[in-house]
């Protein structure tokens, strides 16, 4: 975070307490980031974002695993530098998980963020959605509220025991007479993922290939107020990437004992906004100042290539702690339609341990 005086300072703070009254129920409060999925991407709640404070609740009954999370979190759209412009927004988030069968669990996902003051008032935790089982659809029109709802799914199936398939879809608008019409209307705000991943591939152990791809429609995630658009702390809450692109994801790993060789790859197509319109790329931008209502394609604006590989030895130092060695080298070039381009390679040696993922590619 940045002072007036030119000074920065930076924390990272994560930790909860859990509590489990039973088998059935468990209760956490902490401050920490979520994922769900079994992609490398999520569209619908990836850690991506600060870790935020949160209150949540886990349920396990029969094949039904069914979580809530309350979640207190920051925006930075009128920030100046000074603690005292950052606003708060909260979320809340439902995600029923259900194992249809031994090798198939498909799962729903909805969730819903409002802003904590605007103009005409302050708000704070808004009690009409601490209810754990409504849907916010009915429940938004019932209070009269226009709060960022937004709903999901997720599955995943395995075949040969050595075989996962993965897809998630997330609706941030869902008109199915506009749909039908494929007029490219701007408030058709869809996003897909499919992916495939490969365990001890050709019958070699440790050995993983992974292949995924993702794609999101322009505006998807953003709001009319920008307060309530789908992020926290400046930060995407799901794809790093924002909306309106489309993205191929791939790679290969192989681990023996305490080494392993990796390589990954990404190539990625971004409708980027140009000077003077909001194509829908950039969630931190209100989608009221769109410039047409139809017409809209997904990679429509100032298209922006990027493709990134990466490949890396790492050996284990202490594998129960994620202590580890890495020696690795990374080319990315990054170009678009009015003749920029940009090459960066670069060669990196670290020892190093994490708890959350950090993301290099976006």
């Amino acid at each position: 975070m940045a002072a007036k005086d030119g000074s920065y300072s930076f924390s990272n703070l994560t930790g909860y307490v859990s509590y489990s009254p039973n088998k059935t129920f468990n209760f956490q409060l902490g401050k920490d980031k979520h994922f769900i999925g079994d992609g490398y991407r999520s569209l619908l709640l990836s850690d991506f974002s600060n870790n935020n404070p949160y209150f949540g609740i886990n349920a396990n009954i029969w094949r039904i695993q069914y979580n809530v999370w309350y979640s207190w979190m920051q925006d930075f759209s009128q920030y100046d530098g000074s603690k005292k412009s950052l606003q708060n927004k909260y979320g809340t988030f439902h995600y029923l998980s259900f194992n249809a069968l031994k090798e198939f669990n498909i799962s729903f996902f909805e969730n819903v963020v409002w802003q904590g003051s605007d103009t005409n008032r302050t708000r704070t935790f808004d009690v009409n959605y601490l209810n754990p089982i409504v849907f916010y659809r009915p429940q938004e029109y019932s209070v009269g509220s226009a709060d960022n709802s937004m709903m999901g799914l997720n599955a995943t199936g395995k075949l040969f025991a050595c075989l996962k398939l993965y897809v998630q879809a997330v609706a941030d608008e869902f008109f199915l007479k506009e749909i039908r019409a494929r007029k490219g209307w701007w408030a058709n705000k869809q996003g897909w993922q499919f992916g495939v991943k490969y365990m001890n591939a050709f019958n070699v152990k440790g050995l993983t290939i992974q292949t995924e791809y993702n794609q999101v429609r322009p505006y998807t995630y953003t709001h009319g107020s920008v307060q309530q658009n789908y992020s926290n702390y400046g930060q995407a809450l799901a794809h790093p990437l924002g909306a309106n692109f489309k993205e191929y994801l791939g790679f290969v790993s192989y681990r023996a004992n305490r080494w392993m060789l990796s390589f990954q790859g990404l190539s990625a197509t971004i409708g980027m906004d140009t000077m003077n319109s909001n194509l829908g790329q950039n969630i931190f931008v209100s989608y009221t100042t769109r410039p047409y209502e139809y017409g809209h394609k997904t990679t429509q604006g100032n298209k922006i290539s990027l493709v990134q590989s990466d490949i890396k030895f790492t050996y284990y130092i202490l594998p129960q702690l994620n202590l580890r060695i890495e020696l690795g080298y990374m080319q990315r070039s990054i170009s678009d339609d009015m003749g920029y381009k940009l090459q960066s390679p670069y060669i990196y040696f670290g020892i190093k341990t994490s708890v959350h993922n950090f993301y290099r590619d976006f």
